[in-house]
């Protein structure tokens, strides 16, 4: 393909990824009350039942807010489309041999991007909570709708993408771009490089986040090590 046809292309993916985008997030706009409401429930329980309600400062902050949802939660929603249109444009540009790990890399995406959200759901409560009353009892937490909703989206995403992590080794591998000898061979940095990662990723910048994060990243660039043996034989 010409430079020109490989913009064509990417155009294109990124116009189906668009509208699939839109699409969902259209939808969570209508489903926006319900969201909020379901995790108003992590702040209540955080609160030991004290908030029961968040607030917002200003006249067209209500408004904004539920587009913020939406807007995050079209991005979520919509992650099986553009994972799949990624993965399509990068395959043209594969061996014959690699292009049949496509599906499986696409599948091995979507899942760890949606297995990095549940585990930011997971650790939502003790991170709120601590969040929370790390000030002390001196200060009472008034949230706002806003503010706390764009935090937990941004958890959510940031472990979503975080999961993607051996994805992306064993793409390089295949790609004989890195080798699992270059991988053990750097295993000590590389687990300073995943913390230090980790801890300026993390929104909320609370422990539980920073090692919930880090620990998986660390498993999981050894697994890619096993694996990419396994699959030199």
């Amino acid at each position: 393909m010409t430079v020109v046809e490989h913009l064509t292309e990417l155009r294109r993916r990124i116009i189906v990824a668009l509208v699939a985008f839109i699409f969902a997030a259209s939808l969570a706009y209508w489903f926006a009350p319900d969201i909020i409401r379901f995790f108003l429930h992590y702040y209540t329980d955080a609160t030991h039942g004290q908030a029961n309600h968040f607030i917002f400062t200003g006249p067209v902050e209500g408004f904004v807010t539920r587009l913020k949802v939406a807007t995050y939660a079209g991005f979520v929603a919509s992650s099986p489309v553009w994972l799949w249109e990624l993965w399509r444009f990068i395959t043209p540009g594969l061996n014959p041999r690699e292009k049949r790990y496509a599906i499986p890399f696409l599948a091995a995406s979507l899942l760890l991007f949606l297995g990095g959200g549940a585990v930011a759901m997971l650790i939502l409560p003790k991170a709120l909570s601590w969040l929370l009353h790390a000030g002390g009892s001196e200060l009472l937490p008034l949230l706002t709708a806003d503010k706390y909703l764009t935090l937990v989206a941004l958890m959510i995403i940031a472990f979503g993408l975080a999961f993607e992590f051996p994805v992306v080794i064993m793409f390089l591998l295949l790609a004989h771009v890195i080798t699992t000898k270059s991988l053990r061979k750097r295993r000590r940095w590389a687990i300073v490089g995943i913390f230090a990662f980790a801890a300026i990723i993390t929104p909320s910048q609370d422990p539980y986040s920073l090692f919930f994060m880090a620990i998986p990243m660390c498993l999981f660039y050894e697994g890619c090590i096993i694996l990419g043996r396994i699959m030199k034989r």
